[in-house]
């Protein structure tokens, strides 16, 4: 019976996989999974499933709902009051963020991120080295109690090869055993950088939140140790937590710089290069206050951010208001610097492509 269930609760995840993987771009471009995360797991909604109804065709011989009364009038007991009768429903599954990474990375053909940083934090890792007497049944270990019964057959002179029938009993049970193991990791920072002016309307915010919760998977599957920041600008910039981050919309100018500052003095305090594997993703639609302005980013990444991070990537969300021009500087001075990655996000669904783009690198 528990070999059963294991077998069938196999089979269903292999099918949640499949689905998952057959519909990833619909996934990536809408908000279902992202409000039902944890810490570890991740609530996936499949297809509907309607529930099956009985279909009545026409009797003419009398039977239910022959009876008096004329098309139109009432029925006894019809309102608007609750009904007691099942609806259709809606299924969920869960699945890791480590399982949701590896069907990113396959759909996407993600290289593995090669760790640059020092800074190393450790964690405990079990892993199955052996085989023990006794253990859960759902470490059984099919084949070496097998192997166990046959022995004790054979030694104790029961066994028939004309009818090779034997059961295992309770001492030939074998189960998986493991140690548990004290393992080295590498530690990364993601900073997140966004334009929070006017021109960036809630759409523009919605496709930011997406594409961080899907830089976050895969970044997560590679580093076991991941800090996230995050910093707002308009004229000004200043850091903030992750709701504030995706709900604030202020009215006043861009000056891209300020932001630039913010990122350069919170990796100075707090994450020395020679150390941390660092990230930085910008989203904006392109705005800047000045030329001038433009002309000191470019500067500022060059010297300061640029030579400091693993991957510096700039996401352009297209907006009605926005001028679209800044990704075009960024392509101009950056054109040949492998570590700067530009992406251009016109809707939804391009979040897949912009995600390849930005960590299609392995760095």
């Amino acid at each position: 019976m528990i070999l059963n269930i294991e077998s069938d609760l196999n089979r269903f995840r292999n099918i949640v996989r499949g689905q998952v993987r057959k519909d990833l771009k619909r996934y990536m471009s809408s908000g279902e999974m992202i409000g039902k995360q944890g810490d570890k797991l991740v609530r996936i909604p499949l297809p509907e499933i309607s529930v099956p109804r009985l279909r009545y065709g026409k009797n003419e011989s009398g039977g239910v709902g022959q009876g008096e009364g004329e098309e139109g009038d009432t029925v006894a007991g019809a309102g608007t009051e609750a009904g007691d009768q099942p609806g259709e429903h809606t299924l969920e599954a869960e699945m890791t963020l480590d399982e949701l990474a590896e069907i990113l990375a396959a759909e996407l053909e993600l290289p593995r991120i090669e760790p640059r940083g020092k800074k190393q934090v450790s964690s405990v890792r079990d892993r199955y080295t052996g085989i023990a007497r006794v253990g859960p049944q759902a470490l059984r270990h099919m084949k070496r109690t097998w192997k166990e019964s046959l022995r004790r057959e054979l030694s104790g002179g029961g066994y028939d090869p004309g009818r090779p029938t034997f059961v295992p009993r309770r001492e030939d049970f074998r189960y998986r055993s493991w140690t548990s193991r004290t393992e080295p990791q590498s530690a990364a920072a993601v900073i997140y950088v966004m334009d929070v002016s006017g021109s960036m309307g809630k759409e523009q915010k919605e496709i930011v939140r997406l594409e961080a919760f899907w830089i976050d998977t895969w970044l997560r599957a590679n580093y076991k140790h991941l800090e996230t920041r995050f910093i707002i600008h308009d004229a000004s910039a200043r850091e903030v937590d992750r709701d504030t981050f995706f709900r604030t919309r202020e009215s006043g100018g861009t000056l891209i710089s300020s932001a630039y500052r913010a990122v350069d003095e919170l990796i100075t305090a707090e994450y020395p290069p020679e150390e941390w594997n660092l990230y930085v993703f910008q989203f904006s639609d392109g705005d800047n206050w000045s030329s001038a302005d433009t002309a000191q980013c470019m500067s500022m990444l060059r010297e300061r951010l640029v030579p400091r991070v693993n991957l510096f990537c700039y996401g352009q969300v297209e907006s009605e208001y926005g001028s679209g021009q800044y990704i075009g500087d960024l392509e101009t001075s950056f054109k040949d610097d492998p570590t700067v990655v530009l992406s251009r996000i016109p809707d939804r669904t391009a979040i897949m492509q912009s995600i390849r783009e930005f960590l299609g690198r392995g760095k």
